[in-house]
């Protein structure tokens, strides 16, 4: 059984506790810190967003298309669908020749609840654009014009683009293969919400993928190039990756380049540390994210990474989450554990 690696606290009381696992490795795979069974394969979902990019500006296609910090950040992102977000995923396709209607991953109202709220009272539907993995999507249409060079009918050639077996996925796949040193051909593969192929992977293979991605070292030089290259956008444009008030644009708009950290569902987590080499993978057993996998992740990031006053104090906010009630009374805290705590 994995450790408790949350308390949620009322009265100071112990009222709920969230269990899971971490691995944080450096680029040649040694384990710097484990807690929990870092073997067990799991689906990490949105986490390995920025892994499946790295094709896009490895193939060519974000310089062939004049992609922005912005682009390139949205297409690492799971946005909260706010105004700009939606804009700039049509951007992206728009330097591809394409629409809106080419995007498979489906359509929702967007997360963020002001521009939710906006949509509304203007009466208007939300799109694909406001889906949260929109960016992506747009990515992968990027990816595909790269790969269509030279065939007819673009817009015939990107339709089932989310199929494993279409080129673009197979491009992607490679890519998490090669950062993992996963065999994914042999490892339980499912559908992830926006309707491509997801795969489970051991938190030790996450971590040392995020820990290649944050210092090139183990991939190929394409890879480590378009590694670099999505790090320096991100740390430009970190709006792109959530949104206002979400915890990866709060912690990479004080941290930048320092920290390179993306949720995933289910209670996922994924961060790459380059400054110290350090890749780090969650997993919350519960699947909990903003109450517990956040929690667990600014706790990683207090231990590992150094810190002024300024930057601790948010960092610490994080990681002791106050609780309050509709009249806005501390009812209770979220708090990484003492175990969690002694990570260094």
């Amino acid at each position: 059984m994995n450790p408790i690696l949350v308390d949620v606290l009322r009265g100071g009381t112990v009222e709920s506790a969230h269990g899971g696992a971490l691995a944080v490795l450096d680029a040649d795979g040694g384990v710097v810190a484990r807690l929990g069974d870092i073997d067990r394969p799991i689906f990490p979902r949105s986490a390995v967003k920025v892994l499946q990019a790295l094709p896009l500006v490895a193939s060519g296609a974000a310089d062939a298309l004049a992609l922005t910090d912005a682009e390139l950040a949205l297409a690492c992102a799971s946005h909260g669908g706010e105004e700009r977000h939606a804009q700039t995923a049509a951007g992206m396709l728009a330097k591809a020749g394409l629409a809106a209607a080419a995007l498979e991953c489906g359509t929702h109202w967007p997360y963020n609840e002001v521009a939710a709220r906006a949509l509304a009272a203007q009466r208007r539907e939300p799109s694909a654009l406001h889906n949260n993995c929109s960016g992506k999507h747009a990515g992968f249409l990027c990816l595909a014009c790269a790969l269509h060079r030279g065939k007819p009918d673009l817009q015939q050639y990107v339709r089932g683009y989310v199929s494993p077996e279409h080129p673009v996925m197979r491009e992607v796949t490679a890519a998490l293969q090669a950062t993992t040193g996963h065999d994914l051909a042999h490892t339980p593969r499912g559908t992830d919400g926006c309707s491509i192929p997801t795969f489970a992977l051991p938190l030790r293979q996450l971590a040392l993928a995020f820990a290649r991605f944050g210092t090139g070292v183990g991939l190929s030089a394409d890879h480590a190039r378009a590694a670099q290259r999505l790090r320096r956008a991100v740390a430009a444009a970190p709006f792109m990756v959530a949104g206002s008030g979400r915890f990866d644009t709060r912690v990479m708009e004080r941290l930048g380049a320092r920290v390179f950290c993306k949720v995933g569902a289910e209670g996922v987590y994924c961060a790459a540390l380059p400054e110290r080499g350090f890749g780090v993978a969650i997993k919350i057993d519960d699947g909990n994210n903003a109450r517990a996998a956040e929690v667990v992740m600014a706790a990683v990031i207090e231990a590992f990474v150094a810190l002024d006053d300024a930057e601790a104090a948010l960092m610490r906010s994080l990681s002791e989450l106050p609780l309050t009630n509709w009249n806005g009374i501390e009812v209770g805290r979220l708090v990484a554990t003492p175990l969690l705590r002694a990570l260094h």
